[in-house]
């Protein structure tokens, strides 16, 4: 038993009659394109991937920078605390 109940020698003569009718030459060509579109498909996931990442190290950076340059201000915190008592 082979694949969902196909034996290897039906495969194997699927395979021969796939081979007569193309012929290799274009099952080669056929093969190269497929190889070629998986390619372009893993290069451009790992480019999201690294894009993603990017951004998301900008955005890491701005909020420190962001928060390192923005003073507190001491009077507007014990305003704050005095509402509150209130």
């Amino acid at each position: 038993m082979g694949f969902g109940g196909i034996s290897i020698w039906q495969l194997l003569i699927v395979l021969a009659i796939i081979v007569l009718l193309f012929g290799t030459k274009k099952l080669r060509g056929i093969g190269g394109d497929l190889g070629g579109a998986v390619k372009g498909f893993k290069k451009a996931m790992s480019d999201e991937q690294s894009a993603e990442k990017q951004a998301t190290e900008n955005k890491t950076e701005h909020i420190e920078k962001s928060a390192e340059s923005t003073p507190i201000d001491s009077s507007t915190t014990s305003k704050t605390k005095d509402n509150d008592k209130v």
